[in-house]
This record gives structure tokens, sequence and C-alpha cells, in this order.
């Protein structure tokens, strides 16, 4: 077997194991108030950087177009990677650091809910927009890797996928962003179909 095949197989093996140990108990607490932001009609934000940044807009536009109801009010959720001009003014003209917590100051108010993405748990910017959303009262959801990091230890729901590999902890943060918003669909779908 050639080391390419070698390396191929190992990853797909630590792949399938993480997916197995998934803290699928915090995953289901984050549904549930991503759920009750749809039916109190709060806002959802979320954010991240480099393939985080990617996962954080994959993840808003599932959320706003996946769990639509003809009829009724929809999930708003918006990423902070969205506006490059507001991104790229904020950490010119402020510091990097600060271009999420801004945002934040900006457009969250009490009772929305944040979801921060760091595969390290440690990112300066996704740090300091949580805690800052937590003190105007948002719910936040961290989503993060390794042993969780900083961020694990001061969201509301902290997701830690149990792996040290960036790659497989990038992955299973998409996985994770799918699962979510399917279940969040199908709770939407079935409060729709009680209410007929």
């Amino acid at each position: 077997m050639s080391a390419g095949m070698q390396s191929l197989r190992q990853y797909a093996i630590e792949l399938q194991e993480t997916l197995g140990a998934l803290p699928l108990s915090a995953v289901d607490r984050a549904v549930t108030r991503l759920f009750t932001a749809w039916c109190e009609r709060n806002q959802v934000f979320i954010m991240g950087n480099g393939g985080s940044a990617a996962t954080a807009l994959h993840m808003a536009a599932d959320l706003s177009k996946n769990t639509a109801v003809p009829g009724f009010p929809r999930l708003r959720a918006v990423s902070f990677n969205d506006n490059m001009a507001l991104f790229s003014a904020l950490g010119n003209d402020t510091a990097y650091d600060q271009v999420f917590r801004e945002q934040v100051l900006t457009y969250v108010d009490a009772n929305d809910v944040v979801v921060a993405i760091s595969a390290s748990g440690n990112s300066p910017n996704v740090l300091k927009a949580a805690a800052t959303a937590r003190e105007l009262g948002a719910t936040t959801i961290g989503m993060s890797g390794y042993y969780g990091g900083k961020l694990a230890e001061m969201v509301d729901i902290p997701i830690v996928v149990p792996n040290h590999s960036i790659e497989q902890i990038e992955d299973l943060h998409m996985m994770l962003e799918h699962m979510i918003t399917a279940s969040v669909r199908a709770s939407i779908h079935y409060a729709v179909k009680r209410a007929a």
C-alpha cells in the first residue's frame, strides 16, 4: 500500500472515530436555542476566520434558506464575514481583533444568538466578540476543536470536536452545521404542522 493510500485511510478512520464521539447533547441544545430564535423572531449571527469563515457563511445561508416555510416568518441568520467592506474597514481602522466585536456592538440585541466558530477556540477576534455578545444578553454558541480552547469556557453552549487535526475539525464543523440546520428545519416543520 502506498504512503498516500495509508494516509487517506488513516484520515478516514480518524474522522469516523471523531464523528462517533461528537457531543450530541450540546448540539441538541444549540438546535433547541436556534428553534427558539425562530419562534421568538430573534436574529442569529455567525463568525469565524479562514476555514471557519467559510463555515460561518455556509451556515448563515443554510439557516436562512433551508429552514424557510412558505407563509411563515423566516429564521434571520447573518454571517459577520459577509460584508468585506465593513470587515476590512474595521480591521484597518481599529484592529483585526475588533472586526467581529464591533459588529456585535452594531447588530446584536439581547436574546439574539451568536455562533462563534474557531477550530482552536483561541482566535482573539472571535473571543472578544463572544464576550461582548454575552454582555449584551445574547446566547452564545461556540464551535471549536482540540480541547475547546478559551471559547468553550466562555460560551453558553460549547460544541467541541474532540480531534487534533485542523482539517478534520473543519470537516466536522461543516458537518455539524448541516446537522444543526436539518434539525432546526425538522423542528420548524413539526411546529408548523401542529399549528395547522
